[in-house]
């Protein structure tokens, strides 16, 4: 059984990847009891793994090359997330 955290974890993940096909990404949710989830530029062919995790100010998002984005700011995080893959 998951537990509350996971279940937190997954809903901000989940809510990221419903955002992201409008900024051209593709995404699959992995990892069944740890949550993340793996981002796809179909144009560039880059792709990266996005963890959530809670912090002192919040939730945020944690992708590889330092990139990061807070829960509450969605369309914010897409929008850097695309950026890192852009390149």
């Amino acid at each position: 059984m998951s537990s509350s955290y996971t279940g937190e974890r997954r809903t901000h993940l989940q809510a990221l990847a419903e955002m992201l096909p409008e900024h051209g990404l593709v995404s699959r949710m992995m990892g069944g009891d740890d949550p993340m989830l793996w981002v796809w530029h179909p144009r560039t062919g880059r792709h990266t793994i996005i963890f959530a995790t809670p912090t002192a100010d919040g939730w945020v998002f944690l992708w590889s090359s330092g990139g990061r984005g807070r829960v509450d700011d969605l369309g914010r995080t897409a929008r850097a997330l695309r950026e890192t893959l852009d390149r």
